[in-house]
Formats: C-alpha cells, sequence, structure tokens
C-alpha cells in the first residue's frame, strides 16, 4: 500500500485546482483570437505590477494583434 508520504509532491492532488488539462471555454475564446501569447504576457504583466499603467507596452502589442487578427471588426471595437 503507497501513502501520502511516498507519493511524489507533483502526484498528489491538490483540492480546489482543476487537474483537467483540457481548455475552458476562457481558453478557447482567447486562443481563437490569435492573440493569446500577447494576452498571456499582459495578464502576467498585471499579475506582477497590479498596476495596468506599468504595462502599456503589453498593451500596445496586443491591441496590435487584435488588429492584425481582424478581432476589432468581429467584436466592433473602436479606437478612441
Amino acid at each position: 500500500m503507497t501513502t501520502k508520504d511516498d507519493q511524489p509532491k507533483s502526484e498528489i492532488p491538490t483540492p480546489g485546482i482543476d487537474q483537467d488539462d483540457e481548455p475552458d471555454e476562457w481558453d478557447k475564446r482567447i486562443f481563437s483570437t490569435g492573440c493569446a501569447v500577447e494576452n498571456a504576457k499582459l495578464t502576467d504583466c498585471y499579475y506582477e505590477k497590479k498596476d495596468w499603467r506599468a504595462c502599456k507596452a503589453e498593451m500596445e502589442k496586443f491591441r496590435q494583434c487584435w488588429k492584425a487578427q481582424g478581432n476589432d471588426k468581429r467584436t466592433d471595437t473602436k479606437d478612441n
């Protein structure tokens, strides 16, 4: 019999954390934009700095990608 102490920590399921590697609806939507990498960098920047103003470069790269992929047309995005 294997005990919890015998298992490597990576094999012990963590309560509350989804062990499913399948993309959820949010992931599918982001991937469909063609800007998942830019979105991840923007999100990571905000997570680290807790201030969108400190992530202007990442935001601009995301906006450029968004436009290049034609997402502004499908979401009816308007520039200020």
